[in-house]
């Protein structure tokens, strides 16, 4: 036997992975590695762990720190806040050594725990309903595409029907609405229920988009041969919707996630500052943003630590999902 030297012929190395990776990767582990070169969506991840690991540590944070953001210490200590306007008496809204935010105006209430108890509590909201939708929107989608006929028609007329909904003023009526429902007008509406309330109306009217987009997926991916493939070895629905399709609609479930968690949390915090949505005492974006918006006159401060902490968190979200579009098709261009 000839060795390819003598033969002359000379063999030529496997064909690197796409981006230089080597080959034999999982499609998972070349998602990653793109992610990775990504500094843009590393830096957004990073943003976007820091407010989770904020919002898991509230308690943590608040006893390091040695207050917490229902003590009014402006009223407790007379010196902190001016007798005759309530403004703090240091300047940039008392920020110093020991109020590293600053105080409330009026009450003095400290301004970095609430801000850290903020995001706590519009981030549970947030991402409550963002699990809620996304589950709705995979099971409607899926359904009313892989089913076809009058069950795609039902389910894409109620679609088009919720979706033709201006959903800010939808909001902002049906969060009265569910509290008058279940809590009598004469008592205060416990807290656990307005955040419960909260999820409920996102979600119900949050789902539609995610259900429209993977309708047409499926729509199309039911039409291809490993689908057909598998109709054909016997497998029922049930399997192929989650061997066969489901994972075909990663990319586009995941994308529309990231995209639907920022956008929550910014509806919470506007039906807080619009006051259907959160009320004294709870920390919360919104209010805190209602707050502000009385203060900013004499003190702007408050106002501004919420607003950049909100900007940032939006702005990551946006950049990560479009990051992990990119990862898991890198055929899409930015």
């Amino acid at each position: 036997m000839t060795s390819p030297s003598q033969t002359g012929v000379v063999e030529k190395a496997a064909p690197a992975a796409e981006g230089g990776a080597p080959p034999g990767l999982a499609p998972r582990q070349l998602m990653w590695r793109r992610f990775r070169r990504d500094r843009t969506g590393m830096v957004s991840a990073g943003v976007v762990l820091f407010f989770f690991l904020v919002a898991l540590l509230a308690p943590l944070i608040s006893t390091l720190y040695g207050k917490d953001p229902y003590t009014t210490y402006g009223l407790d200590r007379p010196e902190l806040l001016d007798p005759l306007t309530g403004y703090p008496m240091k300047p940039n809204g008392g920020i110093d050594g020991e109020f590293w935010f600053g105080i409330e105006p009026k009450l003095g209430r400290d301004v970095l725990m609430q801000l850290v108890y903020g995001i706590r509590t519009s981030l549970l909201i947030g991402l409550a309903a963002t699990v809620l939708s996304t589950v709705t929107g995979i099971v409607i989608g899926v359904v009313a595409g892989y089913m076809g006929g009058r069950t795609d028609y039902f389910l894409g007329r109620l679609i088009d029907l919720l979706l033709s909904f201006p959903q800010q003023l939808f909001f902002v009526a049906f969060m009265p609405v569910v509290t008058a429902l279940f809590v009598s007008p004469q008592k205060e509406t416990p807290t656990y229920f307005r955040v419960t309330a909260l999820v409920l109306v996102l979600w119900l009217l949050g789902w539609m988009q995610l259900a429209r987009l993977l309708r047409g997926q499926v729509l199309s991916l039911r039409e291809r041969e490993f689908v057909e493939a598998a109709k054909v070895t016997g497998a029922s629905p049930w399997r192929i919707v989650r061997k066969e399709l489901l994972p075909n609609l990663g990319t586009p479930i995941l994308v529309q996630a990231t995209l639907m968690l920022p956008n929550f949390v910014t509806t919470e915090a506007a039906l807080s500052f619009l006051g259907v949505g959160m009320v004294e005492p709870t920390p919360d974006w919104g209010r805190m943003f209602a707050k502000g918006a009385n203060f900013y006159e004499g003190d702007i401060t408050y106002m501004f630590f919420p607003g950049i902490a909100m900007v940032v968190f939006v702005v990551a979200f946006n950049l990560l999902g479009d990051s992990v579009r990119d990862a898991m098709d890198p055929k899409t261009t930015r």
